[in-house]
């Protein structure tokens, strides 16, 4: 029999025969429980497998990493802080770290002002929901086909040959050479370039969260203040901007989350070559050479950078829903 078929029954039928046998049996043992303890057990065993799941998919691995991170190139022994070392003092992960910083950067800024302003500009015109669907239309490609179709726009052959990617023909038709765009790492050109890909997918996402939050501002408001001689400038400086501060925060942050995992573009474009490895594409190289001690750091690195972020969103939608 072929082994799919096995594979198919277990997902089809021991999954939910697994999920049911669950729910009978924590019904079963809550009936053998006094009333007055039911209400406190009842919500942790519903809560039990979420928990299983996260314990076992998430946090030991999580621990695993860091224990492996001060372990040898092939876990045998115990190094320290060498590979935390090597991190801090080679030059191929400073430059994945530089890359880094430019992505948080220029990736978080163009995702947010551009998607505000595309919010403001296309808000409550005929053609609004055509525009933002355009728009928001690249987010629901994968990075990787995203990457695979800017290879081709950023292709590039020496000058005096057909031109096949999209650019350089383009730059051609107005009498400019040919820009190796994916391979001239002159001022970061290439990397801007990744970035540029990335913030064509995820400036849709900006636009979209900013767009709800600008709806939600009263429009006898706005108008009031025109009412009293603002200028639109005034308005939005005045009243728009202050009001979409908090949602400008969470998409600001959720960006440079993306920005510090970037992965699948740098890899399917690059490989990491031409000085535009990042961090999370550097610790996957490390993985294929087999140097696991030195990819776990490199992982703990990325973890460490990451925890802030989140932890000051996760205030914020404290501080939030206690306002509430």
């Amino acid at each position: 029999m072929d082994p799919r078929i096995g594979t198919a029954l277990i997902v089809l039928v021991g999954v939910p025969a697994v999920l049911i046998g669950y729910i009978y049996g924590t019904e079963l043992l809550l009936r053998t429980l006094p009333e007055r303890l039911k209400p406190k057990v009842r919500p942790w065993l519903w809560l039990l497998p979420a928990l299983a799941f996260l314990f076992v998919f998430l946090i030991y691995p999580t621990i695993g990493t860091i224990i492996r991170s001060f372990r040898d190139k092939l876990d045998e022994s115990f190094v320290g802080f060498a590979n935390y070392q090597q991190f801090a003092s080679s030059d191929v992960t400073l430059t994945a770290l530089r890359n880094n910083i430019l992505w948080v950067i220029f990736l978080t800024l163009f995702c947010v002002g551009v998607g505000m302003l595309i919010a403001i500009l296309v808000d409550r015109v005929r053609y609004e929901s055509f525009a933002k669907g355009v728009i928001f239309l690249p987010l629901a490609i994968s990075a990787v086909a995203a990457g695979v179709i800017w290879k081709f726009m950023f292709d590039y052959q020496p000058p005096g040959q057909p031109q096949t990617g999209t650019m350089n023909a383009f730059i051609g038709l107005l009498g400019v050479a040919p820009v190796p765009w994916l391979q001239n790492d002159t001022l970061a050109l290439n990397t801007f370039a990744l970035i540029g890909v990335m913030a064509w997918m995820w400036t849709g996402f900006a636009m979209v969260i900013i767009s709800a939050s600008l709806k939600s501002i009263s429009a006898e408001l706005l108008e009031a203040a025109r009412v009293d001689g603002a200028n639109e400038w005034q308005v939005f400086r005045g009243i728009v901007f202050p009001l979409l501060l908090p949602t400008i925060a969470v998409v600001s942050t959720t960006m440079i989350i993306t920005a510090l995992k970037a992965f699948d573009v740098v890899y399917t474009m690059t490989g990491g070559n031409f000085n535009t490895d990042v961090v999370a594409n550097l610790m996957y190289k490390q993985i294929s050479f087999g140097d696991f001690g030195f990819a776990s750091a490199i992982a703990v690195v990325l973890l460490l950078a990451i925890i802030p972020i989140m932890l000051v969103n996760v205030r914020r939608f404290q501080a939030q829903e206690a306002i509430r």
